[in-house]
């Protein structure tokens, strides 16, 4: 902290609050009021008044504001990377704290896909600040796939196995998609018997997160296959596939976790079913788990709650 304030004749015998920075930091990265306060929970005039006040603390000007965005001043980005620095000092000191003490406290943002993240990782979540009474989970949902240290995430939890290398990564749960049709649709199209056979299908096409549009690579015992698929409907969220499916629209591929009750009901048939794709479940994390108390028992967790739930929720 000493040598952050001998950057300046102005900063001296200053201690600014923690909160402001961390506030500041929101803004720095958001470059926007509003969008820091969506993010802290707070109101723009809440964190309008903490930048003023650390302005004041520190006796330099941080921000430039326009009606359109929020840009940073020189003294600004020197304060930035040292605040930073305090904050993740300050933020480890509390994990060690809290590892010690084997209990996690404060708050963990956790992020996750539409379908996956409301119907399975949302009650695991509630199950979990029911044993921990010091966490405080923020759950967020995405159609798209998220830089998990760039926008401040602790843990993404998602489906699928392509995983940047510079990510730390655990596999929570083993799951695949597979493809399935509702009884009347194939009553009007048939089924088809080879893959070859999909592009002539109505296949309902989602845009979820990281998978390609319109592309399904799929695998039967060793051989591995690359399938382009079209169809009159096609959406950005797994959910409304699946209904589509039921109501007789056309081929999906989709997670056993997802369709299972269908299947068992028999609103919804399995075709091909030498034929499936590789859809594990990853929690997807920017620092080691002995680095933070709360991740570390969010992802231990989730491992318990996978292999306990797994089956009733795969059908």
């Amino acid at each position: 902290m000493r040598q952050l304030c001998s950057h300046s004749s102005q900063i001296v015998h200053k201690s600014p609050a923690t909160e402001d920075l961390r506030v500041f930091t929101v803004v720095v990265r958001k470059a926007s009021f509003g969008e820091a306060a969506t993010e802290l929970g707070a109101s723009p005039a809440y964190v309008s008044k903490r930048i003023r006040l650390l302005e004041q603390e520190l006796g330099v000007k941080l921000l430039h504001r326009t009606t359109r965005r929020v840009a940073v001043t020189e003294e600004g980005e020197r304060v930035f990377q040292w605040a930073q620095r305090i904050l993740d000092d300050m933020d480890q000191l509390l994990q060690e704290v809290a590892v010690t003490r084997r209990e996690p406290r404060g708050q963990l943002r956790v992020s996750s896909s539409f379908g996956f993240g409301r119907q399975i990782v949302a009650p695991a979540m509630s199950r979990l600040v029911a044993q921990h009474a010091g966490l405080q989970v923020r759950l967020e949902v995405f159609d798209r796939l998220v830089d998990v240290a760039g926008e401040g995430f602790d843990l993404d939890v998602r489906v699928g196995d392509e995983i940047a290398p510079h990510l730390i990564a655990r596999r929570l749960a083993d799951n695949h998609r597979v493809l399935c049709a509702a009884p009347a649709y194939l009553a009007r199209h048939g089924s088809p018997r080879t893959l070859a056979d999909l592009p002539g299908h109505d296949c309902l096409v989602i845009k979820e997160r990281d998978h390609p549009f319109g592309v399904w690579r799929l695998r039967g015992g060793a051989m591995d296959e690359t399938v382009k698929v079209r169809g009159p409907l096609s959406a950005n969220n797994g959910e409304m596939v699946v209904q589509w499916a039921v109501d007789g629209r056309g081929i999906a591929l989709r997670s056993l976790w997802d369709v299972g009750a269908h299947l068992r009901a028999g609103r919804l048939v399995q075709v091909l079913p030498d034929w499936r794709q590789e859809a594990n479940v990853w929690a997807v994390y920017p620092t080691r788990l002995d680095r933070s108390a709360k991740v570390r028992v969010c992802v231990e967790f989730l491992e318990a709650y996978f292999r306990q739930e797994w089956e009733r929720l795969r059908g």
